[in-house]
């Protein structure tokens, strides 16, 4: 391997890795204090692109082409050894740890992350049935992925302008209008699209741009020496105002231009002159600094699965002293993986390409095999004893069949999911709801084939069923609350025009939306709906007063149009129930079945309690005629109300039903789709 394509040591940016590396570690501890901690994959971003597009440019303009053999190789050699030990550790202790719908979704993240796709499959999954990043074992690849995916598109991006003639200054132009473009496509779209802005490569190009471009200014023309104290201190400055002053909320966005300069200024001002000189250097360059940074891949690697596993399997941290414990773990595994794993296959010139692909593509085969294996069998639930998988099997019982759900391009329905049920055939009824109706949907869907009658499901998860209003929800994206209101929309101006459709069933979990949050478990989910302009609802202060109006003004819109309106009663919440938290529990030894079954009961009065100001508009639609009331409750309720029936577990949260629950009630709904109902309260 020719080494003259390759930059001259600079220890000061083994520190700047050091800080980057530590800052997201921190964070992710918990350390107080660092609130923009996460900044430290936009350094590493930054830094991987002047290093990366610094070697590529000294190549292209040496030798006026680039070698991609040698370049990929150099990649593999650095980046495989190290993740692959991390995957197959990972995968090993999630056997032990993870329940089966989370070793099942681990199996997905195993999958993507050995092909670097993980940044997509964590965005197409982000949202309202996310199982949340602190489950998540491989949510770090998502960075890996995108440096990857840029690095595929960088070196034959050099090499179509070269061949094309491209002078350097052309190069660099072309290079700076793509970074403009991606910055201006963060900043403009991270409001309503944060989720992607966050994780795909086109939103985070020019972050790796920025350290590209740095490269090939420095090297074609070089800065000024009296900026040097200037950018290296100013950088430094930013870098620290960055970790302690950025926030979540709203990043990447403009606030990703703060960290990705500062990272530049820093690397542009200790380049100027002897890094000797340089007091910033200087302090970068101190042997245990840039030991953290010599280390800073396999802890970037190791840290999260740890962090992740540990607190999962604790229930998390008991004190600061157990956090230590653990973060002292971490950092003697990347000392482990860098000094065994990373540093012989990096220097161990005697292996060559064959044999290294050979082995790559191996670890690829295996990790790629066991995510399967994960996926296909449901994450092994035959781990764990009968009275832990009642619950298990409830875990893993919100996963319907979606086999006959498509999203329409023409029509009236235009880019919004529905379901057929039922036999085939032209609809004879619509059910419309949120995440409740999804729950219900295979129990619908048999009971459907039962009454022998075909219809249609629109569901649309944390979105009332409702005309007129708008909602914030703390479980959804902003683009995700826009969409309810559009979709809504979209069906009020669909059930116009619907012919043979005479049946109505709206589903939907109405005290969330009366009350503004859940309940026990999920009481930190909360929703703020409003009237929306030109609506006619009235804006009103108390929320259970919009929510009634919404639904009063829905119903008779919809009996106007000849539609006979029915209304699921909302299933019991039942306060302290999860089936995930509970299956956890058991599984490590904390809960008994007695205590299981204690938290899956709610006293009838506590149920009516909570549920009182959003069944008064229902009771008033009911008692007048103007809906037809399925009530659940005497299904699951005697003196109180429990989620365990006949030994199962008919729930998997505490207000949603499992593929078992909704199976074992479909009988409730036998009216209502075979037409042999009419208005009025049951």
């Amino acid at each position: 391997m020719n080494s003259k394509f390759h930059l001259a040591y600079r220890p000061e940016i083994d520190g700047l890795r050091a800080i980057a590396v530590m800052a997201v570690v921190l964070y992710h501890f918990g350390v107080p204090g660092l609130t923009g901690g996460f900044i430290g994959v936009d350094v590493f971003f930054v830094i991987s692109g002047y290093l990366i597009g610094g070697i590529l440019w000294a190549e292209l303009i040496s030798n006026g082409k680039i070698n991609l053999g040698r370049f990929y190789m150099r990649r593999v050699r650095r980046l495989a050894p190290a993740f692959f030990a991390v995957a197959i550790a990972s995968t090993i202790a999630s056997w032990f740890i993870l329940l089966p719908f989370e070793f099942r979704s681990f199996g997905k993240e195993l999958i993507a992350s050995s092909v670097w796709l993980s940044n997509v499959l964590f965005y197409r999954e982000a949202g309202y049935f996310d199982i949340g990043s602190e489950n998540r074992v491989l949510l770090h690849t998502w960075s890996l992925s995108v440096e990857e995916q840029f690095y595929i598109f960088l070196p034959f991006f050099l090499i179509l302008l070269t061949r094309l003639r491209a002078r350097p200054g052309t190069v660099l132009f072309i290079l700076v209008g793509a970074w403009a473009g991606s910055l201006a496509a963060c900043v403009a779209l991270t409001p309503d699209h944060p989720v992607a802005t966050f994780y795909l490569f086109p939103y985070r190009a020019w972050e790796l741009l920025t350290g590209v471009v740095l490269a090939i200014i420095l090297r074609q023309f070089g800065p000024g020496r009296g900026l040097a104290a200037l950018l290296s201190w100013g950088g430094l400055i930013l870098i620290a105002v960055s970790i302690l002053m950025v926030r979540s909320a709203g990043f990447p966005g403009w606030q990703a231009i703060l960290p990705v300069v500062a990272t530049a200024a820093l690397i542009a001002g200790t380049s100027i002159g002897e890094p000797s000189k340089n007091p910033v250097a200087r302090l970068l360059s101190l042997r245990a600094v840039t030991f953290v940074g010599l280390i800073s891949y396999s802890l970037y690697l190791w840290h999260w699965p740890v962090l992740i596993l540990s607190r999962y399997w604790r229930g998390g941290y008991g004190s600061a002293l157990e956090g230590l414990f653990w973060l002292v773990l971490v950092f003697a595994l990347s000392a482990l993986s860098w000094r065994f794993i990373e540093q012989p296959v990096r220097q161990a010139r005697e292996l060559r390409a064959g044999w290294l692909l050979t082995g790559v593509v191996a670890a690829g085969g295996a990790t790629m095999g066991l995510g399967a294996l994960a996926y296909v069998t449901n994450g092994l639930a035959d781990r764990f004893p009968p009275e832990v998988r009642v619950h298990i099997t409830a875990s893993s019982g919100f996963l319907q069949d979606t086999s006959r759900c498509f999203r329409s391009e023409k029509g009236p329905l235009a880019g919004i999911e529905t379901c057929a049920i039922g036999p085939e055939g032209k609809p004879e009824f619509l059910i419309w709801g949120d995440s409740h109706l999804r729950a219900q949907m295979d129990g619908l869907a048999m009971a459907a084939n039962e009454a022998a009658r075909p219809g249609l499901i629109i569901w649309h998860a944390g979105c009332p069923p409702l005309f007129g209003l708008d909602k914030t929800e703390t479980a959804a994206t902003p683009d995700q609350d826009r969409a309810c209101r559009l979709d809504n929309d979209k069906i009020r101006a669909a059930l116009r025009q619907f012919d043979g459709i005479k049946r109505l069933l709206l589903v939907g979990r109405w005290t969330y939306y009366a009350e503004g949050s859940g309940v026990g478990r999920d009481a930190h989910n909360l929703i703020r709906m409003s009237a929306a302009a030109g609506s006619g609802l009235p804006a009103a202060a108390d929320q259970a007063d919009l929510f009634g109006a919404a639904l009063h003004r829905t119903v008779a819109e919809l009996r106007s149009e000849g539609y006979a309106v029915f209304l699921l009663r909302q299933v019991p919440e039942l306060p302290q129930y999860d089936s995930p938290e509970i299956a956890r529990e058991m599984a490590h030894g904390k809960l008994t079945e007695a205590e299981a079954a204690k938290l899956a009961t709610v006293s009838l009065e506590e149920l009516t309690e909570r549920t009182r100001r959003a069944e008064a508009p229902i009771d008033q639609l009911a008692d007048a005629g103007q809906i037809k009331l399925i009530d659940p409750w005497p299904r699951l309720c005697s003196g109180a109300c429990s989620g365990m029936q006949e030994g199962r577990s008919f729930y998997f949260d505490n207000n949603h039903l499992t593929y078992v629950g909704a199976v074992a009630m479909r009988d409730l709904f036998l009216p209502f789709l075979s037409g042999d109902a009419e208005g009025g309260r049951s």
